[in-house]
Formats: structure tokens, sequence, C-alpha cells
């Protein structure tokens, strides 16, 4: 399935976030004097690389994720290999990580994919609903949104360091001055990530529709949503950290500022939109 909407909203904000980082630059060429610039060059055609190695890494090691004995799980593996056959991609690793709630996310690339899927999701869900959430996760490597996600959000907390920086030494040390520096690199950021997030809302209603497709059905997404849904408000503390959170299939955080910057739309929409 082609998604014309997703590949020019990601090549959009992909450009906005460039913007951001070649701002960023010009302030280090500004303060630093041009004798900088071959370090900002090299650094330029190496962060991408090194921010998207580091993401992948930190979302892992986020929630402990270990590898998938494949003779332990042998039909999820089954079903992995057949949906990736389906989808033109190589099988990604699978891992099996305890985030307190049913949850599954996916990072990484075409032929360099990862997707992770909680014990507690297993336990909730029928065979159909695991495979259903596990095309899901298998559409966001295929789509190659998963690297735009992991790049936009470093890129956002790189804004966010480099302007409460900004403010600290512009000001005389005081702890005032901590304190506001603190304030504006939080709203740089979050600035910064309503770009990010213009594309991770979308790019799940994209996945959802991906899924039905591979599946035969929207029905059996629609039921695992709703199970997750459930036990997530039931269930205690999570594992998972703000920013794999943004990765899931399910954001289990319902802070104030999670709401107002939500990476997910709202799970009644999508099972509307599994189930028209």
């Amino acid at each position: 399935m082609q998604h014309t909407g997703l590949k020019l909203r990601m090549a959009f904000v992909g450009t906005i976030l460039f913007g951001f980082y070649s701002a960023l630059a010009l302030v280090a060429l500004s303060v630093f004097g041009t004798g900088v610039w071959p370090f900002v060059a090299v650094g330029t055609l190496l962060f991408v690389g090194v921010q998207y190695k580091i993401g992948k890494w930190a979302a892992l090691r986020s929630v402990g994720a270990q590898d998938m004995p494949e003779g332990e799980f042998r039909e999820i593996h089954r079903m992995v290999e057949d949906l990736s056959d389906d989808m033109g991609i190589e099988k990604p690793e699978l891992k099996l990580a305890r985030m307190g709630v049913p949850n599954a996310f996916a990072t990484g690339r075409k032929g360099a994919g990862v997707v992770v899927v909680s014990t507690e999701l297993l336990q909730v869900l029928e065979p159909d609903e695991v495979e259903a959430v596990l095309a899901h996760e298998l559409a966001h490597i295929k789509n190659r949104d998963v690297v735009t996600m992991v790049v936009g959000q470093s890129i956002a907390a790189m804004i966010g360091m480099a302007v409460q920086w900004v403010v600290i030494l512009a000001g005389d040390n005081a702890i005032v001055d901590w304190i506001l520096g603190w304030i504006a690199g939080m709203v740089a950021q979050m600035l910064v990530m309503v770009f990010v997030l213009a594309i991770s809302r979308y790019r799940e209603y994209v996945a959802d529709a991906d899924a039905r497709q591979y599946v035969g059905s929207g029905d059996p997404l629609a039921r695992a949503l709703q199970k997750i849904q459930v036990s997530s408000e039931n269930a205690g503390e999570t594992r998972i950290d703000s920013s794999t959170a943004a990765l899931c299939i399910f954001d289990s955080d319902k802070s104030l500022l999670r709401r107002v910057l939500a990476t997910h739309p709202p799970v009644e929409k999508r099972i509307e939109r599994l189930q028209s």
C-alpha cells in the first residue's frame, strides 16, 4: 500500500527539523568562529546515524528487552516471518520485555528492524489479535517512519539543551538564570516536538490501515486496542519512558501534558476507522 500523505508529511517535517539543526549549527559558528566549521560539517554528517543508533539502543534498554527464543515462541516467529514476506521486508529481530502494561513497539529500519513485545500483551491477547499488533509494528518499519520519530526526538532534545545553556550563560549564574534556562529549554523542545507530533499521530492511522490489509480484517486489531486500553488503565507502574511511549502501539501515559502533546490519536477513533 502506497502512503503518499505519510511520505509528504515525513519530507516536510524532515525539512523543518533540518532547518532547526542548521540554525543550531549557525549559532555554533557565530559563537566559536568559522574555524570550527569542519567540526560542524562532520558533526552534521554523523548526527543522523549516531542519534539513530543511540535512540534505538535507548528504547531497547529502557524496557530491558531480551531476545525472544524461537523455540519457545515459534508461532510468533512464524507470524512475523509470514507478515514480513507479505510486506516485502526482512524479518526483524524479535524481543520480549516486561513493560508493566500490554504493549509493543518497533524501532530501526528496513533490514535492521526490531519489534519488542511485552509479556503482558501476550497474556492478554488472543493469537489473531497478537498477529494484528505485529502487523501494525511491521508496518512502521516498512513505512520508515520510525527513523523520523527517533531522529526528531533527538533534535528536539538537542535544541532544548542548547536554548537552556544560552539562557544560563547569558545571565550572571544566579539561581533564577538556571530556572529560566530550564523553562526556556523545555518550551523550545516542545515547540520542535510539535512538528514531530504531526507525523506521530498520522503514522498510527497508517499502520492501523496496513495491519487491517495484511491480516484481512480490522476487527482483530480493534479488539486488541480495546483490551490494551482497558488493561493499561487497570495496571500499575509502567517501565515505558516518554520517548519510548511515542513508539508504542498505545501510549499509557494519561498526564495532562501527554494529553496536550499526544503522540497517538484517541483509541476510539482508531477503532472506528478499523471497523468502518
